[in-house]
């Protein structure tokens, strides 16, 4: 009986040591074990073939007989582990680690491997991981982005024809990937638009890579469009960096301030959207991307071919669906949709509550020329909202080249105490009389001032009667 259990204990262990066996000599890795005195104990298949050795023929020889440049029996007497070490062997350099096993405190084995045949591999895997660190980057910080705006359709606020049709060629433009052009001045919404065309698009589920070619050094914006290799140049980053339009792979890249672009980096970019392929910097692989391309620009770029500043092959090239946003001041219909849209807004992200736009003051915006558009707009209404002393914003409330100083000569001085006290009192005046219907004994009363003062006041500083 107990021989028989003896039998059965040897047989477990029999088929356990085979299972260690196999396992050893089917790790994807040159393996080597040796005892503390350097001599070889273990060597697996793999590492005997591509050193062509019989590994068998290896047990029991001293490793520094066997591996070019070993360290392992350094390690054995060291008794500190290399992890991920340079190691030459037969002209290719390899990575190694190389690990001491201990028991009760003193060096009883080291066990080495080889993690990759040579070390190319290694750079092939640390460009894929800088690839995916860099496109991890630019999703996080899309990822913020869209949390804070996330621009569709929806987003493009407005009642005027100017704008319906807008958005019709914006929809159509966004159910194919030919490239699109959008002009107009700043600040009437370019951005919003490409987002809105991306959203809209096949490749809504890919990043929307931005770039804008005006705020990038001339130096750098080579590298930033087509990234660079491991020592391109000085300042560079160890592993290199994928360029925007590798991110952009099945995506879409914007490119702002398209009319800034540097004149000898544009036949660059037309090779490249002709192409759908470029090198990096410093590099010799060719790298294809699938992208599509939306650029934006406030410039006359059709001047621009004219003064030798922008090619016209690429101009051809980037105005296939041309999309130009006419300014604020050519689309009065939408100015106080858009106004109430935007007030809502800033009320929510301000945590204020919410506020309506007077008669008299919705009519000042409406006549107003923008010259900054919507981002002037936006602007004068953030002000106005901290300025009310209530749920409504008046005329007073808005900035005072609005009002008083439009209808004054040289509204252009500096602010001086008394040009603050005067706004202080249309502001005031402003509010009284909407408070009141313009009803004017009762906005003096409610001034605290008499009647009289009140008119002339308000012949003082221009200011009409109740809006129609």
């Amino acid at each position: 009986m107990a021989e028989n259990k003896n039998e059965s204990s040897i047989h477990e262990l029999h088929k356990e040591n085979e299972l260690y066996g196999l396992v050893f000599d089917n790790i994807n890795a040159g393996v080597i074990i040796i005892d503390a005195d350097g001599y070889i104990t273990h060597f697996n298949k793999p590492y005997g073939r591509f050193l062509n050795l019989d590994p068998d023929a290896q047990i029991g020889r001293h490793c520094t007989k066997v591996i070019e440049n070993t360290r392992m029996h350094i390690v054995a007497r060291t008794g500190k582990a290399e992890i991920n070490k340079s190691q030459r062997i037969n002209g290719h350099d390899m990575v190694v680690q190389r690990i001491p096993i201990k028991k009760d405190g003193r060096v009883i084995a080291v066990y080495g491997q080889v993690m990759f045949r040579n070390v190319e591999e290694v750079k092939e895997l640390a460009a894929k991981l800088s690839m995916l660190e860099s496109k991890v980057q630019l999703f996080e910080k899309e990822l913020f982005d869209l949390r804070s705006t996330k621009y569709t359709f929806n987003c493009i606020i407005g009642k005027s024809d100017e704008i319906k049709y807008l958005k019709d060629e914006a929809r159509n433009a966004a159910l194919n990937d030919s490239t699109v052009l959008i002009t107009g001045e700043s600040g009437t919404g370019k951005e919003l638009f490409s987002q809105a065309i991306h959203n809209a698009s096949k490749r809504r589920h890919h990043p929307l890579v931005r770039i804008n070619c005006a705020a990038i050094p001339k130096d750098l914006l080579e590298s930033e469009l087509f990234g660079y290799e491991e020592g391109a140049f000085t300042g560079a980053k160890v592993k290199g960096k994928p360029g925007k339009f590798e991110l952009a792979n099945n995506g879409t890249i914007f490119l702002d301030e398209i009319g800034d672009l540097p004149l000898d980096m544009q036949p660059k970019l037309l090779r490249v959207l002709e192409e759908k392929e470029f090198e990096r910097i410093g590099g010799t692989k060719i790298i294809r991307s699938d992208f599509r391309v939306i650029c934006a620009t406030n410039q006359n770029l059709e001047e621009l071919m004219e003064k030798l500043k922008f090619r016209k092959d690429l101009f051809y090239r980037l105005n296939v669906i041309p999309i130009y946003i006419p300014p604020l001041r050519e689309r009065q219909k939408d100015i106080i949709p858009l106004a109430r849209h935007m007030l809502k807004k800033m009320t929510l992200a301000a945590n204020h509550p919410q506020m309506d736009i007077e008669k008299n003051a919705a009519k000042e915006l409406k006549n107003y020329d923008w010259p900054g558009n919507a981002r002037e707009l936006s602007n004068v209404l953030e002000r106005a909202m901290y300025s009310s002393s209530n749920n409504t914003i008046y005329k007073g409330d808005l900035p005072f080249n609005l009002d008083y100083s439009s209808h004054t000569p040289g509204n252009k001085t500096s602010p001086t105490l008394k040009n603050a006290q005067s706004q202080a009192q249309v502001k005031a005046i402003y509010q009284a009389l909407a408070k009141t219907n313009y009803i004017k004994a009762r906005a003096a009363k409610l001034l605290g001032i008499h009647r009289t003062l009140l008119y002339k006041k308000m012949k003082e500083y221009n200011i009409g009667l109740k809006p129609e």
